[in-house]
Order: C-alpha cells, then sequence, then structure tokens
C-alpha cells in the first residue's frame, strides 16, 4: 500500500491500522500526535483507525528540552 507520510510517499507492508504503522516505521515515541488525511486521530484510537492506499499521514514528535 502506498501512503503519504509527512509529505513523503512510503510503500507500506504490514500495517492496516495507526498503530501497526507506527510499529512498522519503529516510532516508538509516546509523545507524538497523528493525522490521518488532515484530521487529528486520538492516542486511544490507532489500532482503531485503518489506513487505505493513497492516504495522507502527518507525524509530529514532542521533543522536550530546555536550559
Amino acid at each position: 500500500m502506498l501512503l503519504k507520510i509527512n509529505g513523503k510517499e512510503k510503500n507500506i507492508y504490514s500495517s492496516d491500522n495507526l498503530a501497526d504503522l507506527l510499529l512498522e516505521l519503529e516510532i516508538v515515541s509516546p509523545h507524538c500526535a497523528i493525522a490521518l488525511n488532515q484530521e487529528v486521530i486520538p492516542n486511544s484510537k490507532l489500532k482503531q483507525t485503518k489506513v487505505h492506499n493513497g492516504d495522507n499521514i502527518e507525524i509530529v514528535h514532542a521533543v522536550g528540552g530546555g536550559l
């Protein structure tokens, strides 16, 4: 399946929902936000939210820091 992830086309082989997609992409950060076709998906619904060929997905990681 071909998805657009953060503006880049990527072939995905084994994921059928957003939780599986994060695992396939090796993203383990608990502090990330995901938008599917411009709709933010709550973390509690990642396993239930299916991905389909041609979907546009944005993944944003929170990064801590400071002085």
